[in-house]
């Protein structure tokens, strides 16, 4: 049975942690966007160092689960005699890392299929490395790859789950909270279940929509 009563009861709590959900999401993915440009730009450097540095940070928080990245994060400081890291920032630092990661390799494929020709031309005009990236190679990669990058965004949003276990008050939290308070368990992890597919359904929907915008634009 549904509890229509307790059902409206949780629903401030649910808006609540769906603005944490989306605020650590949105960071996450932020930061990790940075982090991206950064490392497919080592993975694609003339150094070998560079390229090695590169590879083996996609290496290591491809390989790890982003839980154990996270509770990692979140007991390191104290190790080092250091204040806990908040919930918020633990939880932030852990989702851009392993999504600077994804998002490095989406980019990077992006960027490789950006004829060579236009970095050169730039280079003989006089513009540096880091202004042909920026204003050249980078809203190109962008550009092509932009329905991947929303599928990583959807993919974060649901990877942000897991930030309950160092107690930030998320959406998946809040319902373990509610369920353990009166037992109906079912009723709201379906209610968990319904925000997640409102937010991220339009997401992929969207993402689709580009992918058939751009084959059309390219075809």
């Amino acid at each position: 049975m549904f509890d229509w009563p307790t059902f409206l009861f949780s629903l401030p709590l649910f808006g609540k942690a769906l603005l944490i959900t989306l605020q650590t999401s949105l960071l996450g993915n932020a930061f990790g966007f940075v982090i991206a440009i950064l490392i497919s730009s080592m993975q694609l450097a003339k150094m070998p160092l560079l390229r090695r540095l590169g590879g083996s940070y996609i290496f290591i928080f491809r390989g790890v689960p982003l839980l154990v990245q996270l509770l990692v994060i979140y007991y390191l400081a104290p190790m080092f005699g250091l204040p806990n890291l908040s919930p918020m920032v633990a939880a932030v630092m852990a989702l851009s890392l392993c999504s600077g990661a994804y998002i490095a390799e989406i980019l990077r494929g992006g960027l490789m299929a950006i004829p060579s020709g236009q970095s050169e031309a730039a280079h003989l005009l006089g513009m540096s490395r880091p202004a042909i990236l920026l204003r050249i190679e980078l809203p190109q990669a962008i550009q092509s790859t932009l329905p991947s990058l929303v599928n990583e965004l959807v993919l974060l949003i649901k990877a942000s789950a897991l930030v309950s276990v160092v107690g930030l008050a998320d959406l998946t939290r809040v319902a373990q909270n509610l369920a353990s308070s009166d037992y109906l368990f079912f009723q709201h992890y379906l209610v968990l279940a319904g925000i997640y597919c409102l937010i991220n359904i339009p997401l992929t929907m969207f993402g689709r929509r580009l992918e058939r915008h751009l084959e059309r634009s390219l075809a």
